[in-house]
């Protein structure tokens, strides 16, 4: 069997690699994945962070998995408008929520693993206990000097000795390889109502967090159908609020001539009004029901709206297809740099900042409630024309995601391969101000079409800049023979590679 696998970090695909050779699929290969950069890429993605995937098994059906985390139930809007000046803070305590990327490895494996459990985690528990710091890594930490020194369990991992660790620098995880040898021999449960969980809750609760240990236990992951739509020949599949998921959508069917050149200021406005939307609408639809068909209704008015909201985002992206049908789209978050800023020493857990996510405004449907689910930016994407699976996506890119998907599923509608698809020029429309960052190498023709019809600012970002994200894509050719490839904006690898049998 012939799997193909793409991820933001080397050692990820490696571990997926390896994965497969011991006789996994592509299930397991996103799981292995996705532990190990956990581990690798640490500003990206953590075991305190959220986790949405789409997963494709072998008979066909595709379906969603929501593993991001609840506010806690003790989480009172009015204390933290207090302690915050009436703003939903960025970062600290009162920005996490319960993390639900462990969990989701655990539904991820239940649903067509063919490895046992533990056998995923052998490459990050052994990179926990020395890994190199790769280039992006090296600047993330540079960047976030600040953050680190203001926590005492970041300035341990991230500052060891007294100096910031650079590139190619050895990073030790000690704490956090205890973790995940816990939770690879007693599996989630050791995190969602046993030991580490204990252990977890009581270093956040003296930092005042109102996480507790309630709110691990009674977490599970959520199954549900994708949000899909026809567009042209295909049928898209992303993920349902609270995910962002449908800007996607929006875009995609938009009436947009030439979207990617001389088109191109009409597809920012497009998605200057999806930002719109988002800030209006999205929110936990077990708390606030979202209107998907008004949202997605075809010659929709596209009217400028002011919007307030953040630009930033920190994620991994996986993809990975198998010649028995299996694959995953899986995107895994902190949300920004270093998520929280939190790294509880006794467990190692670095803490997302998802809450960032929900909005203190009573009369948004995204204000901040007990057990309520945030406005979540996480969005995996897979593509079918008919039965066949034709493209799995996926991208870094925060707020931007939609955006860059877009962009890249329009380059492969067009007949581009998965790498020049993801290596391409791209632009975003950036939050709060909307000014379109294009970066330098991008073509004439959008450049042109941006500045005369968009009417928004433009800030140009040198090529190759991660301002745009980090995309990986798979490829199934008419023949089921795939093709992937990982974006140069990261430190990743696509390979296809001869599963065992």
């Amino acid at each position: 069997m012939t799997c193909a696998v793409a991820a933001p970090h080397t050692l990820a695909t490696d571990a997926a690699e390896e994965a497969l050779r011991r006789g996994g699929n592509a299930i397991d290969a996103a799981l292995a994945a996705a532990v190990t950069l956990t581990v690798v890429y640490p500003h990206n993605t953590a075991a305190g962070g959220d986790l949405i995937a789409l997963v494709r098994t072998a008979g066909g059906r595709i379906s969603c998995l929501n593993a991001s985390g609840p506010a806690a139930r003790a989480a009172d809007r009015d204390a933290v408008a207090a302690r915050h000046g009436g703003r939903m803070p960025i970062r600290g305590v009162d920005a996490i929520t319960v993390p639900g990327c462990v969990a989701g490895w655990a539904a991820l494996h239940a649903s067509g693993a063919a490895l046992p459990w533990a056998a995923h985690f052998a490459a990050a528990i052994a990179h926990a206990a020395g890994t190199p710091v790769v280039p992006g890594l090296a600047a993330a930490i540079a960047e976030a000097a600040p953050l680190i020194d203001a926590d005492p369990g970041m300035r341990a991992v991230f500052r060891p000795g007294g100096r910031l660790l650079a590139e190619g620098d050895v990073l030790r995880q000690d704490a956090l390889a205890a973790t995940l040898s816990g939770i690879a021999d007693g599996g989630p449960e050791v995190l969602y109502g046993g030991p580490v969980g204990e252990r977890l809750i009581a270093g956040l609760r003296v930092l005042g967090s109102p996480l507790d240990r309630t709110d691990l236990d009674a977490y599970r992951a959520e199954w549900t159908p994708p949000l899909s739509r026809p567009v042209g020949a295909w049928q898209v599949h992303t993920s349902p609020p609270n995910s962002q998921g449908f800007l996607l959508l929006q875009a995609l069917l938009a009436d947009v001539a030439d979207p990617l050149r001389t088109g191109a200021g009409r597809l920012a406005q497009v998605f200057a009004q999806g930002i719109a939307d988002r800030a209006r609408v999205l929110a936990d639809p077990r708390f606030a029901p979202v209107d998907l068909d008004a949202l997605l209704r075809p010659g929709r008015a596209l009217p400028g709206e002011d919007v307030a909201a953040y630009a930033n985002g920190d994620t991994v992206a996986v993809v990975t297809a198998d010649g028995d049908g299996n694959a995953v789209s899986l995107i895994q978050s902190l949300f920004f740099g270093f998520g929280s800023g939190v790294l509880e020493p006794d467990t190692g857990i670095l803490m997302q900042n998802r809450g960032a996510g929900f909005t203190l405004d009573p009369g948004s449907p995204n204000v901040l409630a007990p057990g309520k689910r945030p406005a979540h930016t996480l969005m995996p994407v897979m593509v079918t024309e008919g039965d066949r699976l034709a493209w799995v996506t996926g991208s870094m890119g925060g707020r931007a995601q939609p955006q860059i998907h877009t962009q890249i599923l329009l380059r492969l509608f067009g007949g581009a391969d998965p790498t020049a698809a993801v290596a391409a020029p791209r632009w975003v429309v950036g939050e709060p101000d909307l000014a379109v960052r294009v970066e330098a190498d991008v073509d004439p023709a959008a450049r042109d079409s941006l500045a005369e019809l968009a009417g928004l600012p433009l800030t140009e970002l040198p090529a190759r800049s991660d301002r745009v994200g980090h995309a990986q894509a798979i490829a199934i050719g008419l023949d089921g023979a795939p093709t992937a490839g990982s974006d140069p904006r990261a430190d990743g690898a696509a390979r296809v590679v001869k599963a065992v049998l």
